[in-house]
């Protein structure tokens, strides 16, 4: 995933709010492509609300075909509030995944503090092959049901059960996406934002981007460094260690975050029951867990279904006492509809609900190049399991189409920040979907670049949700491009409380950012 607005930030925002303004883009079109959005009227009750445009723009397939095949993004617009002499341009939102949709997202704007965000046009749009961008990539909506395997590999049996699961999912993918998994890469969608910011018609783009979306910023930025004027960056990807790799760096940070929950659980021992020590809620889960790969709860939460359950308490603090609740009916009375409940929110299961998976895997499975060697697969998840049982083969049976996707794998881009104007870095410490060796990769690549840290903290793409130091730091940087001193050394360059943990004894305050919009991938 606000506010500090001075008398010598006005004059600042009159200066840039006029060039951009006044300045048109350079607009180099292909040969019988001509960027048009046509905008209408949105049906999203949130983007109602805000006076939002809804619109389509239909962008090339293939880039290297510019004047072959379109497909239509779907793309909204909340503008700016401001007088035009103090506008800022426009701001794409993407909120990661790969494969979340984005178009509510222009709603952004309304929760930067001091209206800092007032000064801009919010641009949400969902990627190709995402939400109501046409044609859409769903696989098997049944894909991640009730009463799945066990994910811990410990027989042959469980193994060529997943094997021949994800072998089936990347067939049934490569059937419904055909010639189009070959252009759903982070390049693609790079080249789509491109086009955006052509239709309409600005010099230069201001970008807010989560999670991956950090990655889609990262690149856009290598692509096209003189059009980058402001990027928040928050939740930031390590672009030296694209996918493979990075999915084998979460498992680590997971597992160090859910131990930290399990002490949370521990402390509360007078509410939940559940474990006075760490160690002793940790032992609970795991016996919780074999018991459930036995007999699945209620009839459908096996094991497998019950990490996924826990798994949000490693990127949030948010949904801690609701699992800890969910946890506790099922210990103690034995009753399993609060676990049902999370399960389904996560993995709804109705037509299309594989959407978002479909397209996580059609960007990863062919940024870069994954192992084929089921061998290497099997060494390297089983090393790192034996530190980080938590999570480790759930993420690699979760990525494990790739071994055999059908889209072909281009090569990585090579980030590079050298000439980009200052941009915002954001990541709180123990972040486990994003770890912040990621923040400092980028931070070094983008030498004009400063990194806010939420010291200490568990939660991934946590700005403006409330935290005032991080979100401060925002709304400065929107408002006047103001960033924090850059310090020497690779480190933070802002350093702030976390997003605190939940209190269930006094209460704690909600989050301003609706649950919607949390991320995960």
């Amino acid at each position: 995933m606000r506010r500090i607005l001075a008398a010598a930030m006005t004059i600042a925002l009159a200066a840039v709010g006029a060039a951009a303004t006044g300045a048109r883009a350079d607009q180099t079109r292909h040969r019988g492509y001509d960027p048009q959005i046509k905008w209408g009227t949105c049906t999203d009750p949130s983007l109602v609300s805000r006076k939002a445009e809804c619109g389509v723009l239909a962008v090339p397939i293939d880039y290297k075909q510019p004047d072959g095949p379109t497909l239509d993004l779907a793309v909204s617009r909340v503008k700016h509030t401001v007088p035009d002499a103090k506008y800022q341009g426009i701001m794409l939102v993407n909120p990661g995944g790969p494969g979340a949709k984005g178009q509510s997202l222009a709603v952004l704007g309304s929760l930067v503090p001091e209206d800092a965000g007032s000064a801009y046009d919010w641009i949400g749009f969902d990627p190709r092959g995402v939400g109501a961008s046409k044609p859409t990539l769903t696989c098997d909506s049944d894909y991640a049901g009730f009463r799945r395997p066990e994910y811990l590999p410990t027989t042959t049996a469980i193994e060529t059960t997943w094997l021949r699961r994800a072998e089936r999912y990347a067939r049934d993918c490569k059937k419904a996406g055909g010639s189009l998994l070959d252009h759903l890469k982070t390049q693609d969608s790079v080249r789509d934002m491109e086009n955006i910011r052509l239709a309409l018609g600005a010099t230069q783009i201001n970008f807010y981007g989560f999670s991956y979306g950090t990655y889609l910023g990262q690149v856009y930025a290598t692509f096209y460094p003189s059009r980058v004027r402001r990027m928040v960056l928050d939740g930031v990807v390590n672009p030296a260690r694209v996918w493979y790799d990075s999915n084998l760096d979460q498992d680590l940070a997971f597992d160090k975050n859910m131990k930290i929950y399990f002490g949370w659980l521990a402390k509360y021992d007078k509410i939940y029951h559940l474990g006075r020590t760490a160690r002793a809620v940790e032992r609970l889960y795991y016996a919780e867990r074999a018991r459930l790969s036995v007999k699945p709860a209620g009839g459908k939460i096996g094991s497998s279904e019950f990490t996924d359950v826990f798994l949000q308490a490693g990127y949030y603090v948010f949904g801690w006492e609701d699992i800890a609740q969910a946890f506790s009916d099922w210990v103690r009375k034995r009753d399993p509809g609060a676990l049902e409940k999370l399960y389904l929110k996560n993995n709804p299961q109705e037509k299309g609900a594989d959407n978002g998976y479909a397209i996580y895997l059609a960007v990863q499975c062919t940024d870069a190049a994954w192992p084929t060697s089921w061998t290497k697969w099997t060494s390297d998840n089983w090393e790192v399991h034996r530190r980080a049982p938590f999570e480790t083969w759930a993420n690699a049976w979760y990525n494990a189409p790739c071994r055999t996707w059908a889209g072909k794998p281009g090569i990585p881009t090579n980030v590079s920040g050298e000439t980009v104007a200052p941009i915002l870095l954001i990541s709180e410490t123990l972040d486990a979907a994003t770890p912040f060796s990621g923040s400092l990769e980028v931070r070094k690549r983008f030498p004009r670049s400063a990194l806010v840290e939420g010291v200490g903290g568990t939660t991934h793409a946590g700005s403006l949700f409330g935290d005032e130091c991080v979100d401060n730091a925002v709304a400065d940087y929107l408002a006047a491009g103001v960033l924090p001193k850059r310090r020497p050394g690779e480190r933070s360059d802002k350093r702030c409380d976390p997003i605190p943990q939940p209190d269930p004894a006094n209460g704690a305050p909600k989050p301003k950012r609706a649950p919607e919009l949390l991320i995960t991938h």
